[in-house]
């Protein structure tokens, strides 16, 4: 599913916040993306212990959030292409491709699962991702 397939899907809280989401980082957008998110939000991305996340704890809270960022969304070119969408609750699962360009020319490719909760305002709770780093880092090397 396209960005603009996406978009037609049926409104959803967790669905807008999740394409807001991936538009502010797709377009370098921090602040925006920085705004998504609640103060006592989580981001676990991927889920569990990673080079991202060597204690697997997740980032939580608007300073890590805002690290998370800084460190490894802003250090290249990210792409999503989401081919399923599911929503319910306050949740929404997208499942499809993240592809990360370096600014050294290097591009990693991975399948994912992304899972967004939102509150009753929107604002993102958590985002968890599922990915293999394994995958990701064997098109780095």
């Amino acid at each position: 599913m396209s960005e603009a397939l996406l978009k037609q899907r049926r409104q959803h809280p967790a669905r807008d916040a999740a394409l807001k989401s991936i538009q502010c980082v797709q377009n370098g957008d921090r602040e925006g993306w920085l705004s998504l998110w609640r103060p006592d939000a989580f981001i676990e991305d991927p889920v569990g212990v990673s080079p991202m996340d060597p204690e697997g704890k997740g980032h939580r809270g608007s300073e890590e959030i805002a690290a998370f960022y800084d460190n490894f969304i802003a250090t290249g070119d990210v792409r999503f292409h989401i081919r399923e969408s599911f929503a319910c609750g306050m949740e929404c699962c997208n499942v499809g491709t993240i592809t990360t360009r370096l600014a050294d020319g290097g591009v990693g490719r991975c399948e994912l699962v992304m899972v967004y909760k939102v509150d009753d305002e929107g604002k993102l709770l958590s985002m968890r991702a599922f990915w293999e780093v394994d995958e990701m880092m064997e098109d780095f090397f």
